[in-house]
């Protein structure tokens, strides 16, 4: 495995317990909060996460190594949690999120990558050409931006409630 594809790693197999940490046994009111109309929850968030996990990103790295720019990839339902998961109860989807994310790092350490198969292009619907590297990238840049979106909602949940502090709360302000 790869230097890169190895710190790529470091940021995938922690994000399902950092999730875990944060969210598990809390009560709806931190889970079910948004930021209004049209706008993701820490439930809808995880929903995401595992449709991802099982419809995304080891499909495609599987279909950049079989096909090239070949085949375009299936586009992904970003909103698919809505119908996918209602009204779980978010523990069984932390688990569920925990499991399929271990099974794609179990694949994609199998496939034993190399430097020469991580920039090997694919087709993105939208994008163009894509290399297998820049698509492990975003998964780790994915996972980020959702652990900070979830904070930012959970935040703003307080938001009023932090009084004159409000002001050296950047978090609250985005």
């Amino acid at each position: 495995m790869t230097s890169a594809l190895a710190e790529t790693f470091e940021i995938l197999e922690r994000t399902p317990a950092v999730l875990d940490r944060l969210l598990r046994g809390s009560s709806p009111a931190w889970h079910r909060t948004n930021e209004g109309p049209e706008t993701w929850s820490a439930f809808d968030v995880v929903g995401h996460l595992i449709h991802g996990e099982e419809t995304n990103w080891v499909p495609r790295a599987r279909m950049i190594l079989e096909h090239g720019e070949g085949r375009a990839f299936e586009p992904f339902d970003r909103f698919a949690m809505f119908t996918r998961f209602g009204d779980r109860p978010l523990d069984d989807l932390l688990d569920r999120f925990a499991e399929a994310r271990q099974a794609s790092l179990e694949t994609m350490r199998g496939w034993g990558l190399t430097d020469e198969q991580l920039s090997l292009r694919g087709r993105h619907p939208e994008l163009g050409a894509v290399t297998l590297g820049q698509l492990l990238a975003t998964w780790a840049v994915h996972d980020l931006d959702h652990l900070g979106q979830i904070a930012r909602v959970m935040a703003k949940r307080y938001g009023e409630e932090v009084g004159p502090w409000r002001q050296y709360l950047g978090i609250l302000r985005r």
